[in-house]
């Protein structure tokens, strides 16, 4: 019976601590989250502001056929950029972002090459043998424009050498703390707008020795967004995930309890029982 009671203690102990793990885990993730979602709702402001001037200049101009931008080269190769996160805990973030590369990945002829960001995506993305090319890890909580602009630069540069034909990107949108989705973004090639609307724009010198420089402002845009958009993703993942485990700790911790109380008054109930039969033995 007393060695029952101490298995039991121990464990109580055991979950105490954890639960104390996954409450400050709970707490840090909310902190940083709220910080994230500030920065995603300003960069969605500046984003929107740079995708409607692009998209209004280049609907004021004919951009050339042969422009690498809209114009699929010869590869049948795809690259995806998987967002995933740096750091476990997170419940399905990265399990879900995975699962949504091998779907569409099941229905291509050619297996597609693969860039992860984030270390914890990699085990995932290898364990259906998929082909990476690059590895980006340590992302900093706010991603910086360094960071996203070294990953399209590599993107870009497979792209414009014909290494890869076409390039996308899988992350998780935020859209409430609530509610999130994994979505593939098409990359590159990019789409021509309705060139019915023209812009009211004077471009000096010719629009197409701009366009270039145009799209990489615009590009380099779509990255930090989606960046953005996943680290917000991926601490609402983590907030819910600890909040799940701090729960199931308290319920694991109400049935120990009980489980201790019962055997303990048991315990107490035949000690009176053995003391009250030796006292009348006695007599």
């Amino acid at each position: 019976m007393a060695a029952g009671l101490i298995d039991i203690k121990r464990r109580i102990k055991s979950v105490t601590n954890t639960r104390k793990i996954t409450k400050a885990m709970g707490l840090v993730a909310t902190s940083k989250l709220r910080k994230i979602r500030l920065a995603l709702s300003v960069n969605n402001k500046y984003f929107e502001s740079v995708e409607k001037v692009t998209n209004e200049f280049l609907a004021s101009l004919d951009v050339e056929n042969d422009n690498i931008y809209f114009n699929n080269n010869n590869s049948k190769k795809k690259l995806y950029i998987v967002m995933a996160s740096d750091s476990g805990l997170c419940g399905g973030y990265n399990a879900n972002v995975v699962q949504k590369l091998k779907a569409e990945a099941d229905k291509m002829e050619v297996k597609p090459v693969i860039m992860v960001v984030g270390q914890r995506g990699i085990p995932y993305v290898r364990k259906y043998h998929f082909e990476t090319i690059a590895e980006y890890v340590q992302i900093s909580d706010m991603p910086t424009v360094k960071e996203s602009r070294i990953i399209f630069e590599h993107a870009l540069r497979l792209y414009k050498e014909g290494e890869v034909g076409e390039v996308n990107i899988v992350y998780t949108e935020f859209m409430s703390q609530v509610k999130q989705e994994v979505k593939t973004k098409k990359f590159l090639p990019l789409e021509q707008g309705d060139k019915k609307s023209q812009g009211e724009y004077l471009i000096e010198p010719a629009g197409s020795e701009v366009v270039e420089n145009v799209l990489d402002v615009y590009l380099k845009a779509v990255v930090q967004n989606i960046m953005l958009h996943s680290k917000c993703s991926e601490y609402s993942s983590r907030m819910s995930a600890m909040d799940g485990a701090s729960k199931n700790a308290n319920d694991l911790l109400d049935a120990l309890n009980t489980k201790f109380n019962r055997i303990r008054q048991t315990a107490i109930t035949q000690e009176i029982t053995e003391i009250v039969s030796g006292a009348q033995a006695q007599n």
